[in-house]
């Protein structure tokens, strides 16, 4: 099929360079990508290690030219990931491509303001309406210095409930001012690039936060913001110590690594899972007072439970999501995933753990991402930010037009 062919179906390509030279490593990207894809992509995603966040502006002009779209969007890394390959600290470049004839596709450079009146996401486009479809997503790259996430999933979550969001947070060592965002023909320093989506194939989240619960739950009795001071009644730390006490050793040494604890999304669950938490590292406790300081916000009254974290949790975890994914009647066509910079060989001991996972339970389907420096996915039917999380975006054809 010549590259200016028309096609009705949805079709997707990507391609992973580890070359040292960058322009040899551009060209490889673009020409095999746009080989597999055999059309002009409708949208390109791409992935540059942290090396090269000093040409950014030079790479993004350049791959728009060889893969002959202007809808680009990407970020610079620490970490870079291809089909079933997680290249780590070493210098990497990945693109995915989608052709997207059945969806509307919406890409904006979103801003934060603080205002008198309140803080404010600029930049969405006059296109998009007031009220967004059923299956519509949005997939988010941010700078973290200039764009707080949670300000966008609040605003989301709010005004468009039921709204998917995927994405993650640059992770280049870098300052401030630094151009870590690649926005059509140029890099950027500040806010982030978005797609909204909406339409067949739809975005299905797979988010695993490789973490299981401890002990039993506690209603939270007494807390102010971030500190938590009692549980279920009592000095939340006299809780825990209760709880530990009853640990095997191996559970105790995983404690001494780092504790977390998990928030439960939806009270109205009568049963609750690994998944239906939303988990938290604990930070400190106060010797004195046996308060605890959580990374998050809690509030009396909420239900929460004792985490703990190793990689045999998740793998399973991560392992059964996919499994789900890969029962449902819909195929998986693509995926884009942003994983933790404290994931790979940080936590598990095989290199290409998530990319490798994700080609065995869908095949070698296009695959690129990065390790963020904080993951975007929903928990329940609410965005989070997290950490320590692999957030995959899988693009599942619908169940109608048929399996390949």
């Amino acid at each position: 099929m010549p590259p200016n062919a028309q096609t009705s179906s949805p079709s997707f390509a990507s391609a992973l360079s580890t070359e040292q030279d960058l322009d040899a490593a551009l060209h490889t990207v673009s020409s095999r990508a746009m080989a597999q894809l055999a059309t002009n992509p409708d949208l390109a995603f791409v992935f540059v290690s942290t090396d090269r966040i000093h040409r950014a502006d030079y790479i993004a002009k350049t791959l728009t030219r060889l893969l002959n779209t202007a809808c680009l969007v990407g970020c610079v890394a620490t970490s870079v990931i291809g089909t079933g390959a997680e290249i780590q600290a070493s210098p990497a470049l990945s693109v995915w491509l989608a052709k997207l004839p059945t969806t509307q596709v919406l890409p904006m450079h979103l801003t934060f303001e603080a205002t008198a009146d309140g803080n404010e996401i600029l930049g969405w486009p006059d296109k998009l309406v007031e009220s967004w479809p059923d299956g519509s997503a949005l997939i988010v790259l941010g700078e973290p210095y200039s764009f707080p996430a949670e300000s966008l999933l609040q605003h989301v979550d709010t005004r468009f409930p039921g709204c998917c969001v995927v994405g993650g947070m640059a992770s280049a060592d870098h300052q401030p001012g630094e151009k870590t965002l690649l926005w059509g023909t140029r890099a950027i320093s500040h806010g982030a690039v978005c797609v909204w989506l909406s339409g067949n194939p739809r975005v299905h989240p797979v988010v695993s936060q490789g973490c299981r619960p401890i002990g039993e739950p506690f209603v939270v009795t007494q807390s102010e913001g971030n500190i938590i001071q009692e549980l279920g009644g009592q000095v939340a730390m006299e809780q825990f110590r209760k709880i530990f006490e009853t640990l095997p050793n191996s559970d105790k040494e995983l404690v001494h690594r780092g504790l977390h604890i998990g928030r439960v999304v939806s009270e109205y669950q009568s049963h609750r899972e690994q998944g239906d938490f939303l988990v938290r590292n604990v930070t400190g406790v106060d010797s004195k007072t046996g308060a605890m300081t959580v990374g998050d916000c809690f509030r009396r009254g909420q239900t929460v439970q004792f985490h703990i974290r190793d990689q045999v949790t998740a793998d399973g975890e991560m392992r059964q999501l996919l499994s789900e994914v890969a029962q449902l009647e819909q195929e998986p066509l693509a995926g884009l995933l942003f994983s933790c910079s404290g994931r790979g060989t940080r936590l598990f001991d095989v290199n290409d753990h998530d990319a490798s996972l994700i080609a065995e339970y869908f095949g070698d389907i296009p695959l690129a991402g990065f390790f963020s420096a904080g993951e975007i996915g929903p928990v329940g039917s609410q965005n989070f930010l997290h950490g320590l999380t692999a957030s995959l975006a899988v693009f599942m054809q619908e169940a109608a037009v048929g399996r390949r």
